[in-house]
């Protein structure tokens, strides 16, 4: 007797949730780790799920992976933690009860920092130490990276050919990430080598089951369904479900009528929830035929306009050199100067003027209020830096749609300042995503889908600029990080200042084999204090000896200072041009009539 035998002839019922019972019951930390130092705990629990009329049940593995228990210092008991949760699901097992070895997916909506190497070694070891105890199977649950999910079931047929439930975690309603259909997902994961595939966590009975009904029938492979209990609630910092028992009777007549086969439980479901589920459809024969309503008009995401700032750069020569000016939104309510600072940029010739999003962690003006502020008011074209460092994935993407809604197309994606240098040190850092994921969510957004998946019913036509600082030691090592930024889907990169002529030539020779546009940034001094400030104490900017014996040498003459300041930065400006046809000026403590004067320079110069 094996799984995929019985389920071939009755539905099995699954176990229910792990992590979130023991939280109810008070137990926080590494609940893997209760395999080991709290054992009669987890065995008692598991009795528990027998008793309610489980079929299946398993390991309270879910985490016990060498990457999760690096949280906990504990990634060196990988092994032991593994093997005691499949001895201990044994021990609570009866002669007609499956032990599954469980593995969850590491890549979370959140980033880490781990490489695709590290995940799938990650998945080995703990896919050896589960097969070590001799389970019935395994169970991968929580994926919500298919590429992932596809990946680790590859892993795992290398080491057994006992069955494999895999199991996806979605996004919205029917799709992955990347728009991909369950349908089409479930046929990957039979590819793959799955011989149970399905849906668990993120979404209650009511929408796992919206997800299934497209879905016909497959040969060779069988569905299963864990739905959580409910969608989450926060209740004094802790999320908690609905108690709704009696609701999964009839939902899991449901889920048997959309050809499921495995039913159990995710996050918030106890004994109770899978007690009533096996009342519902225990051992009751599966359906063997379904009757889908397949959806013949697919909505197709229309395109916007396509005069996105980039596409300027085809015609950007020698002799047309393309000038972004940066100009910060104040940090004070008042905003005329800003508005005609923004306006006598455009009429210096700037093509576009770009807003930072509370650089140095200092808040200022939203800058999505001052690009709609200059664009209703103004000629200039804003370009719109968005810092992953204060909104989270739901936020991002909301303001991503504001941009979009006010027709901003320019946007510069940046990970962002810690909190820790501005004004707020105590302030949250979010850092749902870095750059290079917020550039991926832009794309996705320009093909008309959300990060989940879902069709926004339009498509955007984000250009994405890709922050680049070449002031540091290891140039090759920043130019691989541009590559990495390239495949994300970076349109063109703006520098960090630049303050050594010979770094033009540098720069030029290590980045030319790339075909994506760079503005080299310059910005110019306006006091000798300035020029040693930003030397000495701003991340990625350093100056050469020789410009700051320049500024020291004017002393506490301001005028002379900006005199010199200037003739500096067109110092920089004549050679940068020798190499690079985008110029990015910064303009210094709002002082615009220094950044227009050298964006006149710039057009004069090619007149």
């Amino acid at each position: 007797m094996n799984i995929i035998s019985e389920v071939k002839r009755r539905i099995l019922i699954g176990d229910g949730a792990m992590g979130t019972y023991l939280y109810e019951k008070g137990y926080n930390g590494s609940f893997e780790a209760m395999n080991v130092r709290e054992p009669k705990v987890i065995e008692k629990i598991h009795q528990e799920y027998v008793e309610a009329g489980a079929d299946v049940i398993q390991s309270n593995t879910y985490a016990a992976n060498r990457v999760k228990l690096e949280k906990y210092q504990l990634e060196d008991e990988v092994a032991k933690i593994n093997q005691e949760g499949v001895k201990l699901a044994k021990k609570a097992a009866t002669n007609d009860t499956f032990v599954v070895g469980t593995i969850g997916g590491i890549k979370g909506v959140q980033q880490n920092d781990k490489t695709k190497e590290q995940i799938q070694a990650a998945f080995k070891e703990q896919a050896d130490a589960l097969l070590s105890e001799n389970p019935d199977g395994l169970l991968l649950e929580t994926f919500y990276d298919l590429s992932e999910l596809l990946d680790a079931i590859k892993i795992v047929r290398e080491l057994t050919t006992m069955p494999v439930i895999a199991q996806a975690a979605l996004g919205e309603v029917g799709v992955m990430h990347g728009g991909i259909s369950v349908k089409e997902a479930f046929e990957q994961l039979k590819e793959a080598g799955a011989d149970i595939v399905g849906l668990n966590c993120r979404m209650g009975p009511y929408h796992i089951l919206r997800s299934l009904e497209p879905v016909p029938l497959m040969d060779d492979v069988y569905f299963s369904a864990y739905p959580n209990a409910s969608l989450p609630d926060l209740d004094d910092g802790r999320f908690v479900y609905q108690s709704n028992p009696n609701y999964f009777y009839e939902r899991a007549l449901d889920f048997k009528k959309q050809g499921v086969r495995l039913i159990g439980g995710c996050c918030g479901t106890t004994p109770e929830h899978i007690s009533e589920v096996a009342k519902a459809v225990k051992n009751s024969a599966p359906i063997e035929t379904k009757e889908v309503e397949y959806i013949t008009q697919v909505e197709t995401p229309t395109s916007s306009s396509d005069s996105s700032f980039s596409y300027q750069l085809d015609d950007v020569s020698d002799e047309n050199p393309s000038v972004i000016v940066e100009l910060d939104p104040p940090k004070k309510l008042s905003t005329e100067k800003f508005v005609e600072g923004a306006q006598a940029l455009y009429n210096a010739g700037a093509d576009a003027v770009t807003m930072a999003d509370n650089s140095l962690a200092t808040p200022r003006i939203d800058n999505l209020a001052m690009g709609a502020i200059i664009k209703d008011q103004t000629n200039a074209r804003p370009l719109l830096h968005i810092a992953c460092r204060d909104k989270n994935l739901i936020g991002l993407q909301s303001h991503l749609l504001g941009l979009h809604a006010l027709g901003i197309q320019d946007v510069l994606a940046v990970t962002g300042d810690p909190t820790k240098v501005g004004d707020f040190p105590g302030a949250t850092s979010v850092y749902d995503m870095n750059s290079l994921k917020l550039m991926s969510l832009m794309k996705e957004m320009n093909e008309g889908r959300s990060f989940s998946g879902k069709s926004l019913g339009e498509k955007t036509s984000f250009t994405v600029a890709a922050a680049f600082n070449p002031n540091v030691r290891n140039l090759h090592k920043a130019v691989q990080r541009l590559e990495k930024k390239i495949e994300a889907g970076a349109d063109y990169f703006m520098t960090q200042p630049i303050y050594g002529e010979n770094q033009f030539e540098e720069i030029y020779e290590a980045t030319k084999h790339l075909s994506t546009p760079i503005y080299v940034g310059i910005m110019p001094l306006i006091s000798s204090r300035n020029a040693e400030f930003l030397h000495n104490e701003v991340p990625g900017i350093t100056l050469t000896d020789d410009i700051r014996e320049r500024m020291a040498q004017c002393g506490e003459d301001k005028d002379k200072a900006r005199e010199e300041g200037i003739s500096i930065s067109k110092d920089l400006i004549d050679k940068a041009l020798q190499y690079f046809n985008g110029l990015y000026f910064i303009t210094p403590f709002l002082r615009y009539d220094i950044t227009a004067e050298l964006t006149s320079y710039v057009r004069q110069k090619n007149l």
